[in-house]
Parts: structure tokens; sequence; C-alpha cells
């Protein structure tokens, strides 16, 4: 039986990217739930989502009756619901930016999306890289100095300082960076973005993710 208001339906901790996303957020906020977890890549996968996701896709947050299933949605209706969380900055500005960034990241990269599948416990730097996959890293890394070049961005290491809704949207393309692109040099990082990357896997939000994925793995082995 769930014991707090909120319920997320997710993927595997090791592959699913866009369920990173809102659970970051979640941990990192404080906002309790009740996780429910279904393993992606097996023949009653979509059986099992459909039980609970209209869209047959995780991340669901489920609050209620009411579901929320895209992982930006799930950002926004988070925010709405708790604005003493912080999930967006504070400067009428730098929240534009954000969310611009946040859209940004949802609907683009996808190159690195596809030839870069988020897999947070392998290793396998990626030699050659794509002209493709490159200029979405180069977009990426400038986006992420940008972010970094506001006022917000002095108060912490994130994207505006302290964590926000861009920063979840963008966790899983650090796990990507990390797994393949370790170094960022390459496509004109001066030290930000890899700053940045390490920012992200400090959290004790994300090391918990880690833990659950090597859990995963090591039950099925």
């Amino acid at each position: 039986m769930a014991t707090n208001r909120y319920q997320l339906v997710i993927g595997n901790k090791t592959w699913s990217s866009w369920s990173l996303r809102p659970w970051l957020a979640m941990q990192a906020s404080g906002l309790p739930f009740d996780e429910i977890s279904i393993p992606l890549r097996q023949p009653e996968t979509k059986a099992a989502i459909l039980r609970y996701s209209p869209s047959g896709f995780v991340p669901l947050l489920i609050d209620g009756d009411t579901l929320v299933w895209d992982s930006l949605a799930i950002l926004e209706y988070l925010a709405d619901a708790h604005p003493e969380a912080g999930l967006w900055p504070s400067d009428r500005k730098d929240r534009a930016l954000a969310r611009c960034a946040a859209a940004e990241m949802h609907s683009g990269f996808k190159e690195l999306r596809s030839v870069c599948p988020m897999d947070v416990l392998a290793s396998a730097p990626l030699d050659p890289v794509p002209e493709a996959v490159e200029n979405d890293v180069r977009r990426i890394v400038a986006l992420w100095r940008q972010c970094r070049a506001t006022d917000a961005a002095k108060a912490g290491p994130f994207l505006f300082g302290s964590f926000t809704a861009a920063d979840a949207m963008f966790a899983p393309v650090a796990s990507r960076f990390r797994t393949y692109l370790p170094d960022l040099k390459r496509f004109g990082d001066d030290g930000t973005a890899a700053a940045y990357v390490d920012a992200i896997f400090a959290m004790p939000a994300t090391q918990r993710w880690l833990d659950g994925a090597r859990a995963e793995v090591a039950a099925a082995s």
C-alpha cells in the first residue's frame, strides 16, 4: 500500500534516462514518494507499464487520481505544487533561460541520445566521435557555460547555483559524458562542463541512483 502522496513509476536505473530526471528532482527536493520500478527490455514490459501509464512509457507520476506521464511535465507539476522546492530559479530571466535549456534537452540532442544511450555503470569512451554527436556536445557545453555565467550560479555548483529542474533534465547527459565522452576539452570545454558533471555525480541522490542500478544488475545476474 502506498504510504506517500506521490508514486513514481520508473524503469531500470541503469538505462532509464527519462526516469532519472523526476526521480532525482524529487530526491534532491526532499519530496517523499513510493517508487514503482518496472524492468525494461522484457517481453512483459509494455503490458506492465500500461497498467499504470496511458502513454505506455515511463516515467509516470501518480498523485491520487492525477496522472502525469512526461518527465518535463512531471517537473512542472512538482514545481507548481511545491514552490518551496525551488525547482525553477527565482529570477525571471534566469527562469526563462532554465526553461529554454530544459526544453532544448527535452526535444533535442537526438544524435547524442541515439549514439550514446545512458548506461550509468559503463565506461566506454567513444572514438571516433561522429560529427553530429560532436555538434550536440559542443552545443551542450556552450549552453552549460551560459547558465553557469549567471549571477545565480555563483551560489552553488549547479547550472543556476542551487539544484533546479534544468539540472534534473541534464543529469542523464552528465552520465552519458562520463560513460562515453570523459574528456570534454576537445569539445570546447574550459572546465565548466567537467566541473558540472562532477557536481551531478557528487549529489547523494545520484549516488543512491547508482546504488540502485548496481543492485538491479546484481539481482539479474
